[in-house]
């Protein structure tokens, strides 16, 4: 259908940019001529990875294929023979041993001590854990008390903890492996919820290769808090699970940063063990077909692999973020929230890569050396999101896992300062999850879009132009609901972009870096306006629109 002129509103106008600093968007991190190559078969020769004269060549012990650690000499070119390998016929697929690093946390200074008493129907006071820092835990109930650094909160943002304990508060039949720095399962808030194996053993550290998983950076420990802090021992904080069996699975170093080669033994080894969850707020790196085939195999054994979106401000649905982009059922990408139930600033997002939101903005949680601290972003969202998936499991066993994540989704409290960042708008409610309650969503039906042809497309020139602006309205009579298709885009990612508004000039979907036939946000009412905005410098191929899509009922 192609939309009358009369139908359409149209306000071009061009102004200067000031000039902003840019953060590079750099190539993945990896480890200086190290490769990870899997080989066809089990049976397959060496001799002829020896022949590359390389330094070293040593098995990477997993449970899905026959995978080498090459290490190459200075001498040879790492891409020539990357790409010699990849078309050698004793090798599947070979790629970088790509370097991934914990997922920085912001560090906050707890000060505050709360007075202001919980008040409602509910009778919330009879399931408050007795542990003496409990009102600081805003993510598990927020009654309007401030976060720990004395910033604001809003009632009722939160995961509803409280009336999910009225329904279940785990089992130590649930085990999950925090994949991390490692857990000082000696602290206090921890020690009687940690997992041990036949010989003692709290899990295991693929760093040093040593069965003792012990935490000397903290990042791992404060995560362990957040799922698992004990609930009755008079101590510290108390996490989403009063009983739970957590595993310590150590493959970041104590500074933080780990391989590929570490990361797939890691979930293979908690896949071998059984866990039915993995909490892994950690990323970086490239795409690792290896990595991904470890995922698969937790997968496929119905064990969920719980992921921090990152803490980039990026749109991962337009920039990779891996762990938390792999597209296999079980991965759960993790955004961040803040105590008044707004995105976190920091937080990585993305309509359809991004599966939930969940508090992870001054967190207190448990670290290292019986201490506290309070940290932000998306590592400390996802354990939060580790814990509730625990205590449904606790109530209801293993699930498959699709329809877990697809519950997750559709049980989350739909926010309007999420919409257009996660799925279903919805940040986390661990009540409505155990209870499978499904919130009212004024949404349009994905069945039911018309598209509407324009008359004239709109396309940038190509090359655009620096400092550019553009602005068009869309008008198309009795829609309730209106979205932009864009036939293909390459713009300087972030800095070039075209801006989707609703009525009200709020931002519902922002189109940057590069892709083809791609279906933004869409806005309730009938009237959208598009502006196109480049800054002062680099510029790419641009944009081509031929139509808009429309609901009416």
């Amino acid at each position: 259908m192609v939309i009358p002129k009369s139908m359409i509103l149209a306000m071009t106008a061009t102004l200067g940019l000031s000039a902003f600093a840019k953060d590079k968007y750099e190539t993945p991190e990896r480890v200086p001529g190290e490769m990870i190559v899997k080989l066809s078969s089990d049976k397959a020769d060496l001799g002829f990875l020896k022949s590359l004269g390389v330094m070293s060549v040593e098995p990477i012990e997993v449970s899905f294929g026959n995978f080498q650690l090459i290490q190459l000499s200075d001498d040879k070119s790492f891409d020539s023979t990357l790409e010699m390998l990849n078309n050698h016929p004793d090798v599947e697929y070979a790629e970088p041993n790509f370097i991934y690093r914990l997922i920085e946390p912001i560090v906050e200074d707890a000060g505050r001590q709360f007075v202001d008493k919980i008040v409602g129907d509910f009778p919330y006071s009879d399931y408050i854990p007795n542990v003496p820092r409990f009102d600081e835990l805003w993510g598990l109930h927020n009654y309007g008390q401030g976060t720990p650094s004395n910033g604001a909160s809003t009632r009722g943002a939160d995961i509803d903890a409280l009336r999910a304990w009225a329904i279940e508060k785990g089992s130590h039949s649930v085990k999950i492996a925090v994949i991390d720095t490692g857990i000082d399962y000696t602290h206090p808030d921890l020690a009687d919820n940690m997992w041990t194996d036949e010989d003692g053993n709290f899990g295991y550290n693929f760093v040093n290769n040593t069965p003792n998983p012990m935490d000397g950076n903290g990042h791992g420990t404060h995560c362990a808090g957040t799922i698992g802090a004990l609930h009755n021992n008079q101590l510290g904080v108390a996490g989403v699970m009063a009983d739970v069996k957590m595993v310590g699975v150590k493959f970041l170093s104590d500074s933080g940063s780990g391989t590929t080669a570490d990361a797939i033994r890691s979930v293979d080894y908690a896949t071998n063990i059984g866990v039915d969850i993995m909490s892994n707020s950690w990323g970086g790196g490239g795409r690792s077909q290896a990595l991904k085939e470890a995922i698969i195999r937790a997968n496929d054994e119905g064990i969920l692999f719980v992921a921090a979106a990152g803490n980039s401000s990026a749109n991962n649905d337009l920039r990779d973020s891996f762990p938390a982009n792999y597209d296999v059922d079980n991965v759960i990408s993790v955004a961040a929230t803040t105590g008044t139930d707004t995105l976190a600033s920091f937080s990585s997002y993305g309509r359809t890569k991004v599966h939930i939101a969940a508090p992870g903005h001054q967190i207190l949680s448990t670290v290292q050396n019986d201490n506290y601290r309070v940290l932000s972003g998306t590592s400390m969202a996802t354990p939060h999101v580790s814990g509730a998936l625990g205590l449904l499991l606790a109530q209801e066993g293993r699930l498959p896992v699709a329809e877990v994540r697809e519950r997750l989704v559709a049980t989350s409290d739909p926010l309007s300062s999420l919409r257009g960042r996660v799925m279903n708008n919805g940040r986390l409610n661990a009540y409505n999850l155990l209870t499978d309650t499904r919130p009212d969503r004024n949404e349009p039906n994905p069945d039911k879009w018309e598209v509407h042809v324009l008359e004239t497309p709109w396309e940038s020139e190509h090359p655009y132009n620096n400092n550019e602006y553009e602005e068009r309205v869309f008008h198309v009579e009795g829609a309730k609901f209106m979205r932009l298709r864009v036939t293909k885009f390459d713009l300087e990612f972030r800095f070039d972009y075209l801006s989707v508004l609703d009525s009200s000039g709020d931002e519902v979907d922002r189109i940057t870096g590069q892709g083809e036939d791609y279906a933004s946000d869409y806005v309730e009412g009938d009237t959208m306006t598009v502006i196109f905005r480049t800054d002062h410098s680099v510029t790419g191929w641009g944009f081509l629109i031929e139509e808009i899509e429309a609901q009416f009922e």
